[in-house]
């Protein structure tokens, strides 16, 4: 074995090391942001709730980021949107629901798995800095579509509490969670536009693509909002960096 061989073998071994020291370096910095108690979460049940509190009920594959960068090991995670609050499912607890200690996380991306509805994707969610109210400034919102403008969709959901007066009322012994969400175009001009998601909003808030996006919503149909972000994505290209 030549020297070249010798060398390749101590790059494969390092480059090996580094890598598993990443991985638990990355383990150890995500075990730290769990409190460690089972979080309580509501269950759709017979006199419980309805309505869900998250902001998808599925347990997504997710990547999170911290102001300091360290880097996390991607977690099966969950938006508790009612509590404001992360959940996470660690493979050592896998019925158990942890919350985690975010008051240093600055985004996370939830992987999307490909349905009969569509294609794999990411969703990406950052905290609302631009909030108009304070109070919400610590929320996430999910970024649908960021160009010169940005699309934005903050999930706020409600908690109606049971009415047992009404005897006659067959939904009295439920609490509901009722959806609130609100969408936002973020202009060049740092302005924060409230919307609904539809074309002519949409065109009334974005003058300078009225013409590309009426275009590109008469070539798509859309009806969700990844439809609707796809219709942003032809009209306002991402600047290329």
């Amino acid at each position: 074995m030549n020297f070249r061989h010798f060398a390749l073998l101590g790059l494969l071994f390092t480059t090996g090391l580094a890598h598993a020291q990443q991985d638990a370096a990355a383990q150890t910095n995500l075990n730290a942001l769990a409190a460690g108690a089972p979080a309580v979460v509501p269950r759709g049940t017979a006199d419980g709730f309805k309505g869900s509190p998250y902001a998808d009920a599925r347990w997504l594959p997710a990547q999170i980021t911290l102001t300091n960068n360290l880097p996390l090991a991607p977690v099966p995670l969950k938006y508790d949107v009612l509590e404001h609050r992360l959940l996470m499912r660690a493979p050592a607890r896998p019925t158990d629901s942890l919350q985690l200690d975010d008051t240093r996380v600055v985004r996370f991306v939830l992987n999307e798995p490909a349905t009969a509805l569509g294609p794999a994707r990411q969703r990406v969610f950052r905290r609302f800095a631009e909030a108009p109210t304070a109070n919400h400034k610590q929320d996430y919102v999910e970024v649908l579509h960021q160009g010169r403008y940005t699309l934005l969709k903050h999930y706020l959901k409600t908690l109606k509490k049971a009415n047992y007066q009404g005897a006659y009322n067959t939904d009295s012994h439920y609490d509901e969670i009722e959806d609130k969400t609100v969408y936002y175009l973020l202009t060049p001009e740092a302005q924060l536009v409230p919307l609904k998601l539809a074309l002519k909003p949409l065109q009334g808030a974005a003058l300078a693509l009225a013409a590309a996006l009426k275009a590109s919503a008469d070539a798509k149909k859309p009806k969700t909002d990844a439809d609707w972000a796809a219709v942003l994505d032809a009209a306002d290209p991402a600047t290329v960096k």
